[in-house]
């Protein structure tokens, strides 16, 4: 007997479909469309700058304490190391009764110190009073005389009587000459704009005068 035996036919196993990139884009050997831009390459990254501390910022805080606040001593200070208080010389300081008359204009909780909103306020009327001193101290001598006291008064929006002048004269001037120094100057402008914003305050008509009792008339001749 013969047997005959077929072998059995096996299909061959499918193959996975060949991936194959997409098709470049349209264009001249890659290169992209008419009318459209190659995308923009990476950039080198570097590290972001830290923002720079405001210098004014940075002088107070430097002696400022743990409250934030300082007195007359540390305002004094700071002003050195500014640089505010040097004219006409390098390293001139402003007094400290000057100082303490600076925070007083400013005090309005009577604290006796003065904050950074308040330093920053000083500041300008700080850089307002030296320039108009700058300004009238023609021969850089450090001070000003009678006539040259009156301009800087005039330039800063007062209109005082010439006895008003000379009553300042004789209270900031430190020599029989009546010329008044950097310093004095400084004193007698924080003084007066403090005396007359307390006076405005109670000028009620805006007409120049202004009800006075005794005990409010010490208070706001006292507290600058």
């Amino acid at each position: 007997f013969f047997f005959f035996f077929t072998p059995p036919s096996f299909a061959p196993p499918p193959q996975e479909p060949m991936a194959y990139a997409p098709p470049p884009p349209s264009g001249w050997q890659g290169q992209p469309p008419p009318g459209q831009y190659p995308p923009p390459q990476a950039q080198m990254a570097y590290p972001p700058q830290a923002p720079q501390e405001d210098p004014l910022v940075a002088h107070f805080r430097h002696v400022a304490g743990q409250d934030g606040q300082i007195d007359a001593e540390e305002l004094q200070r700071c002003l050195t190391e500014s640089g505010m208080s040097a004219y006409p010389r390098p390293g001139g300081q402003f007094s400290i009764e000057t100082c303490r008359l600076m925070i007083g204009m400013l005090d309005r909780d009577h604290s006796g110190t003065m904050g950074l909103d308040e330093f920053r306020e000083l500041w300008g009327c700080l850089n307002h009073w030296k320039g108009a001193f700058q300004h009238y101290d023609a021969d850089r001598s450090g001070s000003i005389n009678l006539a040259e006291l009156q301009a800087a008064i005039r330039s800063f929006g007062y209109n005082l009587s010439a006895n008003a002048c000379q009553v300042l004269v004789h209270r900031y001037s430190r020599h029989r000459t009546g010329d008044i120094l950097f310093d004095d100057f400084i004193a007698c402008s924080t003084r007066l704009r403090a005396l007359s914003a307390a006076f405005r305050a109670r000028d009620q008509m805006g007409q120049g005068t202004a009800m006075l009792h005794y005990d409010d008339f010490i208070q706001m001749a006292m507290s600058v």
